[in-house]
């Protein structure tokens, strides 16, 4: 299926690894998106870029970044104007879990978390906008949780930031640019693959499709879904195929909430 996104611009925040990868080299990037990935590191930031050219069929372009920091957004985004001239798709991705309780839920937590989860949302978002609205065509892909939704008991201040992250601004519809939330439920990541490597140093017959198997157990499809799964949604709802799709949040779950 030609999902329309040959030539387009697409720029992909946490992008070295996981959902953000995924977002980039399995979909985007293989549709012939020109995608720019953007993450702090630089060495797993070089790595993806490698992975992702390997399959692309547009070009790809990685620049470390923090989010979190208004200058450095603007910095990253002047480069990918430079190079292609505008943005037409923003995958805010940027973040992991950060759950406790609330009664340890500190200033410099919180704050910690909406800075990267939602002020880096806001500043990514505010950059791309200008060339968006000169195109009247743009894309906004908000990368949450199902705890922005239910939060479930000690989820703060991951499910604080993620439902703020739901309610991001959609206020561009008039100049046909959608924002759209993608709700992500269990899914193979770097965040779980480094709980297995914890639990592995202490118990080294526990391998990684062990500890994917048993997380399965707990869900409707029996199984965690795939970064590339996720991938395909993003880049579906980053196409024309989902043209009058905006405002919504999309559970990515396997069936897993309670809500829909």
């Amino acid at each position: 299926m030609d999902l329309g996104l040959n030539g387009r611009v697409a720029v992909v925040t946490g992008g070295s690894e996981g959902i953000g990868k995924a977002a980039a080299a399995v979909s985007l990037a293989s549709e012939g998106a020109q995608v720019a990935i953007l993450a702090r590191g630089k060495d797993k930031l070089d790595s993806a870029a490698s992975e992702i050219r390997s399959s692309a069929r547009g070009d790809v372009l990685a620049i470390s970044c923090d989010v979190a920091d208004r200058k450095s957004v603007d910095s990253a985004f002047e480069q990918i104007i430079a190079k292609w001239g505008r943005v037409d798709i923003l995958v805010n991705n940027a973040g992991s879990g950060n759950a406790g309780s609330f009664t340890d839920l500190t200033d410099d937590k919180l704050t910690g978390d909406m800075q990267v989860k939602v002020y880096g949302a806001l500043h990514c978002s505010q950059a791309a906008l200008p060339s968006m609205k000169k195109a009247k065509w743009g894309r906004i892909i908000n990368i949450t949780t199902l705890g922005g939704k239910t939060a479930a008991v000690n989820s703060l201040p991951t499910s604080m930031s993620r439902a703020a992250g739901i309610a991001m601004s959609k206020e561009y519809a008039a100049d046909n640019i959608l924002v759209n939330t993608v709700c992500i439920g269990t899914i193979k990541s770097g965040q779980h693959e480094r709980r297995w490597q914890a639990a592995n140093a202490k118990d080294p017959s526990i391998t990684l499709d062990n500890w994917y198997a048993e997380i399965g157990k707990g869900l409707p499809l029996g199984r965690p879904g795939e970064a590339s799964e996720a991938g395909d949604l993003i880049c579906f709802l980053a196409s024309e195929k989902a043209s009058y799709v905006s405002g919504t949040a999309v559970n990515m779950d396997g069936g897993s909430a309670p809500v829909v």
